[in-house]
């Protein structure tokens, strides 16, 4: 197995619902400013020293339950706070699949943050093999083929519970197609904890 491209976290932030409610924060005051929007009123914990320790998120935004953008970093390259405030202007303004969000739309969307740790190298023999060695709803996966690579949270398991339409879709992701298989393949696997704030008028 190749040496991990991934760079080891020397500290991990503590996982808990305090986290949570900081990056929503954070990620919902970045799109507000770049939105040109008045900001909201200051969490006492904005400043959560946690948000300096490097961390990799995933910001989701969806409305009325649909996907209206996702961005996100593999790996813990910069500060928790850059990376959350960065990833979620970039899913509302710059997620090639949609139009830039609106300013009409701030009040609509709902986010989600993941918080991804330090993916590993799945080792398997074949494609049968790597299949039975995810565990669905739980892993989030990385495919590399060559410059080809594409990733599925683990929230993905919701719409594809059954795996090999699961690693059939991450391949359509990676512009391979459904049936292909290849010795140059590579996976790993991470997994999230996550924070969604509440539906709109909740």
């Amino acid at each position: 197995m190749p040496p991990s491209p991934f760079p080891r976290i020397s500290t991990v932030p503590t996982i808990d619902e305090d986290l949570g409610h900081v990056l929503l924060d954070q990620a919902r005051q970045a799109i507000n400013v770049a939105l040109g929007q008045p900001a909201l009123p200051a969490l006492p914990a904005r400043q959560d020293p946690r948000l300096a320790e490097r961390g990799a998120t995933f910001v989701t935004l969806t409305i009325d339950g649909g996907l209206r953008g996702c961005i996100g970093s593999l790996n813990a390259h910069r500060a928790l706070g850059d990376d959350v405030r960065d990833n979620a202007v970039a899913a509302a303004l710059r997620d090639s699949r949609f139009a830039p969000l609106s300013a009409d739309e701030l009040q609509h969307i709902r986010i989600e943050v993941s918080l991804l740790t330090e993916p590993d190298f799945i080792d398997f023999k074949d494609e049968a093999d790597a299949l039975a060695q995810l565990e669905p709803g739980r892993d989030g996966v990385i495919l590399f083929n060559g410059c080809q690579k594409a990733t599925f949270l683990p929230q993905v398991w919701e719409q594809l519970p059954e795996r090999r339409a699961f690693m059939a879709a991450l391949k359509q992701k990676a512009r391979l197609p459904v049936d292909f298989w290849s010795p140059n393949i590579m996976l790993a696997r991470y997994h999230v904890n996550k924070w969604k704030e509440p539906a709109p008028g909740e």
